[in-house]
This record gives C-alpha cells, sequence and structure tokens, in this order.
C-alpha cells in the first residue's frame, strides 16, 4: 500500500492521490487574463496524474498583483477564462484549485524574466502598493499603510474573487498567506508595526487572516474544501515563528480551514535559509502536531520515495511540489510507476505504464 497513491476527501471533494501541484506564477497573464499557455501548462499535471493542481497566485484586486503579468479574479472575464482551464483539468481525472492572493508591498514589480528589477514605475504600468505599515521590502517602492476601510476593502475583495472562482468550477480555494504577501505580512512583527487591532499581539496581527478566511468560508459553503498557505517561520531574526505559524493554524482550524499548506520564507531579502531535500517538513510537522490540523509538505520533494516517506512519518497529510512538475508534467505516472503502484494512466499513454 502507498500512502501517496492512497485517496484523501476534505468535506465532499476526493483527490485521487496525495502528490499534488504546487501554486507557481507562470507571469504570462493579459490584464489579469488567463491565456492559452495557462490551459495547456496546468491541463497537462491532470494528464500526469496529479490529484490537485492548485493555479497560481491570482489576485484579488489589479494593485494585489506581484507582476503586472499576473492573473486575477477581480473581474468576470477573467472568471470566464478560467472556466476552460478547470473544465480540462476535470476532463483528466484531477481535482482544480486556485490560490486567492493580494501580494500587497511585493506587489508591482517586475517578473523574473525581465531587464529591470524591483518596483515597476507608475509610469510603465505600477502601482503604489500597499500593506500594514509602510516599511518597504529591500528594494522595492515604500507601501501605504492600509486603513481600515482599506482593510474592509480587502476582506470583500477576498469574498468576491472567492465567488468567481467557484463559478468557474473551482473545487478548492487557498487562501495565500505566505511568501512575504500581504496576509503573511500582518502576521510577522517585521513587517507589521501597527498600534491598533491588527497589530501587536499574535491574535491581532492574525486578525486579516482570519477575516478572510471567515468570507471564504462564508462563500464557499460547507462542502468546498478551503486551505491556507503559511510560511511557518521568516527566517529571520524578530520574525514570525513556528510556534506561533502552529497557533495560527489552530485558529484557522476553529474557522473552518481544512488543511494548511506549510511553507516558509519570502518576507524579508535578508533571510537566511539552509535549503536540502525536504527543508519545510519539519515546519509542516510543527504545525500539524501544533495546530491539530492536516498540513502539505513543499520544498525540494522530487523523488517519489522521498515523498512515500514524509508522508508516513506522520509529518504531513499530502505533498505539493512544484519544480519536478515542471520538469516533468507525468511526474504523478512516474512516481506510482516507480512506486509499483497500479494507478489509471490515459489510454494513451498506456505503453508506458510497465516495462
Amino acid at each position: 500500500m502507498s500512502l501517496l497513491f492512497s485517496p484523501l476527501t476534505f468535506r465532499s471533494v476526493t483527490f485521487r492521490n496525495r502528490l499534488w501541484v504546487s501554486p507557481m506564477c507562470m507571469y504570462s497573464a493579459v490584464d489579469g487574463v488567463p491565456q492559452e499557455w495557462h490551459h495547456t501548462h496546468l491541463a497537462q499535471f491532470a494528464s500526469g496524474g496529479a490529484g490537485l493542481i492548485v493555479a497560481e497566485a491570482t489576485a484579488v484586486v489589479p494593485e494585489g498583483r506581484i507582476s503586472p503579468r499576473d492573473t486575477g479574479l477581480w473581474n468576470d472575464a477573467q472568471r470566464d477564462s478560467w472556466a476552460p482551464i478547470v473544465q480540462a483539468i476535470h476532463d483528466r481525472g484531477a481535482v482544480a484549485g486556485i490560490q486567492l492572493a493580494h501580494a500587497g508591498r511585493k506587489a508591482s514589480t517586475w517578473w523574473p524574466w525581465a531587464e529591470q528589477r524591483g518596483s515597476v514605475p507608475v509610469a510603465e504600468g505600477g502601482w503604489t502598493t500597499v500593506a500594514p505599515s509602510a516599511i518597504a521590502f529591500e528594494g522595492f517602492a515604500e507601501p501605504v499603510a492600509l486603513v481600515r476601510s482599506g482593510i474592509r476593502a480587502v476582506v470583500t475583495a477576498f469574498e468576491d474573487a472567492a465567488r468567481r472562482a467557484l463559478d468557474a468550477g473551482f473545487d478548492v480555494l487557498e487562501v495565500h498567506a505566505a511568501h512575504g504577501y500581504l496576509l503573511h505580512e500582518f502576521l510577522s512583527p517585521l513587517s507589521n508595526q501597527r498600534d491598533d487591532e491588527y497589530g501587536g499581539s499574535l491574535e491581532n496581527r492574525a486578525r486579516l487572516l482570519i477575516e478572510v478566511l471567515d468570507a471564504v468560508r462564508r462563500t464557499a459553503g460547507q462542502n468546498v474544501p478551503v486551505f491556507v498557505r503559511i510560511s511557518a517561520t521568516d527566517h529571520a531574526d524578530g520574525g514570525f515563528t513556528p510556534d506561533e505559524a502552529a497557533q495560527v493554524g489552530a485558529w484557522c482550524t476553529a474557522h473552518g480551514a481544512d488543511l494548511v499548506d506549510v511553507s516558509s520564507g519570502g518576507l524579508v531579502a535578508h533571510q537566511r535559509i539552509e535549503l536540502g531535500p525536504g527543508y519545510q517538513v519539519p515546519l509542516a510537522d510543527t504545525v500539524r502536531q501544533g495546530g491539530r490540523i492536516p498540513t502539505t509538505a513543499v520544498g525540494l520533494i522530487t523523488a517519489a520515495e522521498h515523498a512515500e516517506q514524509v508522508l508516513a512519518s506522520g509529518a504531513a497529510d499530502a505533498i505539493f511540489a512544484g519544480r519536478e512538475w515542471l520538469r516533468d508534467p507525468h511526474f504523478g505516472l512516474r512516481a506510482a510507476h516507480e512506486l509499483g503502484v497500479d494507478v489509471p494512466w490515459p489510454p494513451q499513454y498506456l505503453r508506458a505504464r510497465w516495462r
């Protein structure tokens, strides 16, 4: 028996296995609208045996995009362009999820292969960014601190985007509170120096995330799974810690989250991360045990046997992978083959099923 290829159910959704595709930005949208690239990119993972495919960080408002080329769900044209992509994922047997996001002070940046670096000037298609406090990410433009009306607007935007995601057919909604983006910025004392009810104590710093989660859960109803991605540590002195992440995970559970997708870092440029295979697995374990909530592990998990071992250790309930799916869009089928697990293959690929 393989844990990696055993089904997993949250609410009304059953995943055919526990090897999932992590959200990965493609920086290829036009005015927030996903393109043919996104269709081909995401559908191929379903043909390749993924249990869940989570579409990239998708902005709930225009100013929430990481770059001008990011996808969005702030209007109906974007919703309608996502729908055939979701259908293609379903047609190939996988579950479709989307990560709802606001990039905060790390918005309005150049895409990775652009010649420039840092913030995109307003004159070149950029915009003024927002954050919990007027503290810039190193090398980026200074953001404007959100006032209460702006905070309320963020919550409403997540709620509206969740409704559009459901209308497009997505089965799972993930709230992005990691990698130094807006909700993570509120969680960390390194970026949140507010003195109102959204700053100071951990409970206050988590308030916006919980308000967003409440809004998304209301929209999702009782049948749709809602995940939360967090960075369980800032990898920097004085930042957000794994123990705090476990507490936030417990609060998320109490407010309707079904799973915490555990990553790390991204808040500050001076972070210090010791990379290695499965380097974030202990963080998933800390959140899972301390928060008493299902978790996923992600980060340099590139081999089937390693993924199986992570699940067997009890550190996580499922595996998100990124780079290995990019290297091999049929990672799921290959992993099953390597583990000797009999799973359904597309009939077009049956000649490669066994030696």
